[in-house]
């Protein structure tokens, strides 16, 4: 299954029905298709598109052409990534926070030849030329900023109008990668490389393996005939795979792709204004890193959000003290939150309705999802409760561009499958899932303990009067490493070191809670909404006046 392809096979059913919307633009399935073609066809002439085929290379090479989409949400980024597809090239995502040299080591470590970039990220890439020998196709996005053109850069608009549409490459396959530049909480960005045929039945669709084009086609047009063609808001940037994978999993359906037109900001205001005035029914967030500003701008002013159905939560943790809260906001929600990874794609649910939550960190696991030993020889089975490694078989990425070690590290054969170990710990539970417990990277070694930083994070937001947290470990020569928090709390909330370390001691075991709290004006996080835990780190050793 080849996601271009099947997007032409269900525009070709819905030519005149809404496909985006994006401020003021409102764009048909038919507009989309002629664009992305006319994008394919340009490309195509740039000689960009495959070099070798998949049965030809190894799990962490790429046989195909790669474009850099150095931008902000909006209809010209998920347009680059059809129209890549569509001439058998692949995109590359661009964290739009980066510095110099971040994106230099971005651009050449992903051998990008073409870049695809906002006006307002010139001047960044006018520096960089000279460093960048090896991209040969500049395309500018006009976003409102008034920057001009880059030398040698082309105009987005210019080229679909000067290239006329072309049918996308019949030799399309299931095997045209789908690549994921993923930076993790620690180290350098690596390419996760998937297959598009995975990646659509692990993170996009969710539908079973079998499902032919045919029946997404008859899905998405029996909603048409029925008139109950949905609108989804994906709220994540598209640069991480939540925001494009969501998007995509909406066309799949038939939905129109609703997005937020102010896109360089998480605009609360905006967000849940244009939910109100779309009839929105399904959206997607990132834990409470999201959630919160949203719950602030709903208790703010009344907004009618009947029409929303289905929210889709991951990434980071999402508290049940906002569970409820967005529930009574929107009392037609089902509420989705999941684990996973670039690596592993989903891995576990928990699903709430209305009138019921369950602990944050508890999950039900899917098809092929399991815990495994430390060792990652051994499949853990109930009732035992050795903490492990969550791992993910079936469809799952293949490895990481040009690095044989780690691709052979991450994904290992055990019992005669293959899976992916992205470095998330978990115990199996009572109820046939499992407790989720951290990213091996962010897990802090206390007193010859381990301290899982979101069980304590976890612990701390159920405390009234608590914005944001994130928990990190320092050094210390008592216990090799102490627990610290870091703390915001809400402009009236009452609370000091005291009362949230005696909150915590009723929460979890006496060696996890925080040996320091340190209170700050705001967290930092990714736009992703993940927790940026080495400015943590950093934070907490300069206020406590520790040396690394």
């Amino acid at each position: 299954m080849n996601i271009a392809e099947l997007q032409e096979a269900i525009a070709g059913a819905l030519p005149e029905f809404e496909c985006l919307i994006y401020g003021e633009r409102r764009m048909t399935w038919a507009e989309v298709n002629d664009r992305t073609q006319r994008l394919a066809a340009y490309l195509r002439k740039q000689d960009f598109g495959i070099r070798k085929e998949r049965a030809d290379l190894t799990n962490w090479q790429s046989g195909q052409d790669h474009i850099a989409l150095y931008m902000y949400n909006g209809n010209e980024y998920l347009e680059s990534m059809l129209g890549a597809f569509k001439c058998r090239a692949t995109t590359i995502n661009v964290n739009y926070r980066y510095k110099e040299d971040e994106l230099v080591y971005l651009l050449e470590d992903s051998e990008s030849q073409g870049i695809i970039f906002h006006a307002q990220f010139a001047p960044m890439l006018d520096n960089l030329r000279s460093r960048l020998p090896n991209i040969r196709l500049w395309i500018q996005v006009d976003d409102g900023s008034g920057e001009g053109m880059l030398e040698g850069a082309l105009d987005y608009e210019q080229v679909l109008a000067d290239t006329a549409p072309a049918p996308m490459d019949t030799d399309a396959s299931s095997d045209d990668l789908y690549m994921v530049y993923t930076g993790g909480t620690t180290g350098m960005p690596k390419g996760v490389l998937w297959r598009q045929h995975d990646m659509l039945f692990s993170l996009i669709s969710q539908q079973p393996q079998d499902t032919s084009i045919e029946q997404f086609v008859q899905a998405a047009r029996h909603k048409a005939n029925q008139d109950v063609v949905g609108k989804s808001m994906p709220l994540a940037p598209m640069m991480h795979a939540s925001g494009s994978c969501m998007a995509f999993g909406a066309w799949l359906r038939g939905d129109a792709v609703v997005l937020q037109k102010t896109a360089d900001r998480f605009d609360a205001e905006e967000i849940v204004s244009t939910m109100e005035r779309e009839k929105v029914n399904h959206a997607t967030l990132i834990g409470d890193a999201f959630a919160q500003p949203l719950l602030k701008e709903m208790d703010h002013k009344s907004y009618d959000l009947s029409a929303m159905s289905f929210i889709n939560s991951g990434g980071a943790v999402l508290s049940e003290h906002n569970k409820q809260r967005l529930q009574e906001h929107m009392p037609n929600l089902t509420l989705l939150d999941a684990v996973g990874s670039s690596e592993a794609g989903r891995q576990a649910v928990s699903i709430y309705t209305s009138g019921g939550t369950n602990k944050s960190l508890n999950f039900k696991m899917l098809e092929n999802s399991c815990v495994v030993n430390y060792d990652c020889d051994r499949i853990l089975r109930a009732p035992e409760k050795e903490p492990g490694w969550v791992a993910q078989g079936g469809h799952i990425a293949m490895g990481y561009l040009n690095d044989a070690d780690k691709t052979r590290r991450t994904f290992p054969v055990i019992d005669g499958m293959r899976y992916a170990i992205p470095g998330d710990r978990a115990r199996l539970d009572d109820n046939g899932g499992f407790q989720f417990l951290g990213r091996e990277s962010i897990t802090i070694n206390s007193g010859g303990e381990k301290v899982f930083a979101e069980e304590v994070e976890l612990a701390i937001k159920s405390l009234q009067g608590i914005e944001d947290t994130q928990v990190v470990g320092i050094p210390s020569r008592e216990w090799g490493q102490k627990v610290v928090a870091l703390v915001a709390t809400h402009a009236r909330a009452d609370l000091d070191e005291n009362s949230i370390t005696a909150h915590c001691r009723d929460a979890i075991s006496a060696y996890k809670v925080p040996k320091h709290v340190v209170f700050v004006e705001q967290i930092s996080r990714g736009p992703n909404g993940k927790a940026d835990y080495k400015w943590a780190k950093e934070t907490a050793l300069s206020q406590l006046g520790v040396a690394e």
